[in-house]
């Protein structure tokens, strides 16, 4: 029976990959809880059990004496094997967890086991289940049950029921993975990948740039032919991707990331990391894509805020600009020359001509006099003249 046992754990060892060392241990527990239901153990005694690595036998010592002619029974042999079960299944656990802890910001592959209210339930190839929900899954995508899918690992948790899986196909970094997956150069660190934008189902921008003046990074992730782009837009079922060619230059990098609209000329707020881009009329489409996409998935690429502008509305926008400053000049003006009459309300053109007839002009003209000086004008009674008077002096406090 003990050499027997070794060899079971040796085999389970090879199958499951569980280490004998952790399986030993688990029997030992086992067969201590069986132990204590066969013998008698007062509180203050101590009983363990020991199992020879290397021949399986087993001893039970009893305050370090040991324990000769024992029977576990059915009842012992039965606990033994459910703790022994429940110490391999937790042993299982520990190392899918530990796998898949170190495949994260990784791809993992899969069949499509199963559907929960929108999520996708994962076969990770016997292992474990990932889920990919609803969220993490791109738009525009559909899979069956049985089909082989691949994933972005996002997360692993620890759970009762096992680890859980956390997958995703929406990232922007799953992208960024099947790139190295698919170019060699990439995996070698020749190219780098600098940043990825994506909008899932719809369009990713990806920047690379090369650390070898012999290799084209643009034209290393293209591939001969471009297969190597078309083998990662199959993988996507058919999300646009702009290869953009990373610069330092942050115009030439501006330019590379709104392609394939063509810049006429980019004004920079370095401060404020701001770009006003200008380009000709027919192109202002293209620059900004298709609700916005183009310019929205360049800014996120290059991590600045861009305008796009016509030269047909910057023109309009200086010639308004010359505007408020003819309307400021006005203004400035008026306000050396002092305030006009015309700022006091409920003043008609009557009245109007009546002041200025009297030598009032201004604002100033009125807060100067007397109640008593007013009334000398026609058609200005008392309660006008003092309404008149408050106004004018209110008008100059401000």
């Amino acid at each position: 029976m003990s050499q027997e046992l070794i060899a079971i754990l040796e085999q389970i060892e090879r199958e499951k990959g569980i280490k004998k060392e952790v399986l030993i241990d688990a029997v030992e527990s086992a067969l201590l809880s069986a132990a204590r239901k066969v013998i008698d153990v007062k509180p203050e005694e101590e009983l363990t059990i020991e199992i020879d690595r290397e021949n399986g036998k087993i001893k039970v010592f009893k305050n370090k004496e040991e324990v000769t002619n024992l029977d576990f029974g059915r009842i012992a042999a039965s606990t033994a094997r459910q703790v022994i079960i429940q110490k391999i299944r937790e042993a299982e656990k520990e190392i899918v967890f530990d796998d898949f802890q170190g495949k994260m910001g990784e791809i993992v592959s899969g069949t499509v086991y199963r559907f929960e209210k929108g999520n996708i339930v994962v076969d990770l190839l016997g292992k474990a289940e990932g889920i990919l929900l609803k969220r993490e899954q791109s738009p525009k995508e559909e899979f069956k049950q049985g089909q082989r899918i691949r994933a972005f690992v996002v997360e692993v948790k620890k759970d009762s029921k096992g680890p859980q899986i956390f997958l995703s196909r929406a990232h922007p970094n799953f992208v960024k993975e099947l790139f190295e997956l698919e170019v060699p150069e990439i995996y070698e660190g020749i190219v780098e990948i600098k940043s990825v934008a994506r909008q899932p189902g719809e369009r990713t921008k990806i920047a690379v740039c090369s650390k070898n003046d012999k290799v084209d990074s643009v034209g290393a992730c293209v591939g001969m032919r471009g297969n190597r782009v078309r083998n990662i837009v199959n993988e996507l079922q058919g999300e646009k991707i702009d290869i953009v060619r990373y610069s330092d230059d942050i115009k030439e990098y501006i330019k590379a990331s709104l392609s394939p609209a063509e810049i006429s000329e980019i004004k920079l707020n370095k401060e404020g990391q701001k770009a006003e881009v200008i380009v000709e009329d027919d192109q202002l489409s293209l620059a900004i894509g298709k609700h916005g996409q183009n310019v929205r998935l360049a800014s996120r690429l290059i991590g600045w805020e861009l305008d796009i502008r016509t030269k047909t509305s910057l023109a309009e926008k200086k010639e308004e600009a010359k505007k408020e400053e003819v309307v400021v000049e006005q203004e400035e003006v008026a306000q050396e020359e002092g305030l006009s009459l015309e700022q006091l309300s409920g003043v008609g053109e009557k009245t109007l001509g009546c002041l200025k007839e009297a030598g009032y002009n201004s604002v100033e003209d009125i807060a100067k006099v007397e109640v008593e000086d007013l009334l000398k004008i026609k058609g200005i009674g008392e309660k006008k003249a003092e309404k008149l008077i408050a106004e004018a002096r209110k008008l100059i406090r401000k």
